[in-house]
């Protein structure tokens, strides 16, 4: 079986250091943990560390991981980061504190329920800002606090956007001023405090060292730079943070040298992928003991570059080695392992993969 090889210790390393950093710039965040898919060695580490008591909150995408989140620790501030099916508002309530909302209706159903608990549900209303995913229309907002203001269960704390996830918006400085502004038009109509403006994510972070982030900017909800060390701004390491947090290492099940061009009729039947070739050559062929159900190809890079990728199956993927026997055989035979780091994307889908193991290495020195 494949695996996919954690080091949490990574992990509170790069939130120590990410804390460090919007402390510094007057910035709070909550630690997005969809990427995890609720895997409870690796979140009991990260909560019980020192680090996650100096996030704002946990968030995440899904309730099931909130729940478990919440089992392990239920003082911890939780945020439920997608706007609310009104058939789950009950479970909304069972394990977040706080939900981001764009729907006034979800909004009403989150302040009834709340009004027959006797508690105060906090929400972040989501604007939007150009990237066309979650987002009430700008011509439409003040009405909307309006409306929200009025509910007697549900305390509006903030006001958040999200940018640079489906298209690519990137949050550039005037995105985030129109945000800024947003919130003194609210506070100035309406006189209620707003205290947070969700603004930032992973690829925010660089704004900040060039400092183009407007003062009222002050909160982040970061996932990547976290977990992978990355922003995806750049696709680079963000500042000193670590990317050894994960790895990715698939077995050789059959190693052999075979044509590069298939032989016979190709047919529309095919469930697999593979490139197309403009010879046919003599190579060696590695099997691996993954395919498409684990992981997307181009979301994965083999740590040794001589490895090209040549198709992949539901379940077994063929990576060529190269011609020379002399050279792979000194490197490579079935039983061994070929290594690759995996992106975000990869991350969250092989942890949420239950024919991929998760291999978590804790107080490696």
């Amino acid at each position: 079986m494949a695996e996919l090889i954690v080091r949490p210790q990574k992990i509170v390393e790069n939130i120590e250091k990410i804390s460090s950093f919007l402390n510094k710039n007057n910035i709070t965040w909550s630690l997005t943990t969809k990427v995890l898919s609720g895997h409870k060695s690796i979140l009991q580490t990260i909560l019980n560390s020192a680090a996650a008591k100096k996030t704002h909150s946990i968030a995440d995408s899904r309730l099931s991981n909130l729940k478990i989140i919440k089992k392990m620790k239920p003082d911890i501030v939780t945020m439920y980061i997608k706007p609310p099916a009104l058939k789950y508002i009950k479970n909304v309530l069972d394990v977040a504190d706080i939900s981001l909302n764009t729907s006034f209706s979800t909004i009403e159903a989150l302040n009834k329920e709340a009004r027959a608990r006797k508690i105060i549900h906090r929400i972040i209303i989501m604007v939007e800002m150009g990237e066309l995913r979650e987002g009430v229309i700008r011509d439409e907002l003040m009405d909307f606090y309006d409306k929200c203001f009025s509910l007697s269960n549900v305390k509006v704390i903030g006001l958040g956007t999200n940018l640079g996830c489906m298209y690519g918006v990137e949050p550039t400085f005037d995105k985030l001023l129109q945000l800024s502004l947003y919130k003194q038009l609210i506070e100035t109509k309406f006189d209620r405090k707003i205290d947070l403006i969700s603004g930032g994510s992973s690829i925010t972070l660089p704004l900040i060292t060039k400092g183009k982030i407007p003062k009222n900017i002050n909160h982040f909800r970061i996932g990547e730079a976290a977990f992978l060390g990355i922003t995806p701004l750049t696709g680079k390491k963000f500042r000193d943070l670590s990317r050894k947090a994960f790895e990715f290492e698939a077995n050789i099940i059959e190693l052999e040298q075979k044509h590069t061009a298939p032989d016979g009729v190709l047919s529309a039947g095919n469930v697999g992928h593979a490139l197309e070739v403009d010879d046919d050559k003599m190579s060696f062929k590695a099997i691996l003991d993954f395919g498409v159900l684990d992981v997307n190809i181009a979301d994965i890079t083999p740590l040794d570059k001589e490895v090209k990728y040549i198709g992949t199956t539901s379940d077994m993927t063929v990576y060529d080695l190269g011609s020379k026997k002399s050279a792979f055989n000194k490197k490579y035979k079935v039983g061994n392992q070929i290594r690759f780091t995996p992106n975000y994307m990869a991350v969250a889908r092989l942890m949420n993969s239950k024919f991929i193991y998760k291999r978590v290495i804790n107080n490696e020195k």
